[in-house]
């Protein structure tokens, strides 16, 4: 049976968890003071910094769940998006609208990515 790596576990969640060459986790702004704009850039930003502790990179994603509470964001998150995304590696994804946990929070975004390729 394979292992499953847990990483910043907590009573309720771990920040990831590894199974079988397959990494998921989610990312949220670290900073909600931000706009729309910087709290999109933040999470980019830090789906490469958690894709690195697996040794994998913006090539290996599989899927990302996107957030929004509001769906007009899209606007904003598109541009960012495809500027992020290398070119024939798009994951399958998703943006849907929904109310998220903290108020301020502009996106949320589930991420399952191959490990390892680097």
């Amino acid at each position: 049976m394979a292992e499953i790596q847990r990483f910043g576990v907590t009573r309720r969640w771990s920040d990831a968890v590894v199974h079988n060459g397959t990494a998921h986790f989610v990312e949220v702004p670290d900073d909600m003071t931000q706009d729309v704009r910087g709290q999109i850039v933040q999470v980019l930003n830090q789906i490469d910094e958690r894709l690195k502790l697996f040794g994998s990179n913006r090539t290996r994603l599989l899927q990302v769940l996107i957030y929004l509470p509001n769906l007009t964001d899209g606007a904003v998150l598109n541009p960012l998006w495809d500027n992020w995304v290398p070119e024939g590696h798009a994951p399958a994804r998703a943006c849907v609208q929904a109310t998220l946990g903290h108020p301020d929070c502009r996106v949320e975004m589930v991420i399952t990515a191959a490990t390892g390729g680097s």
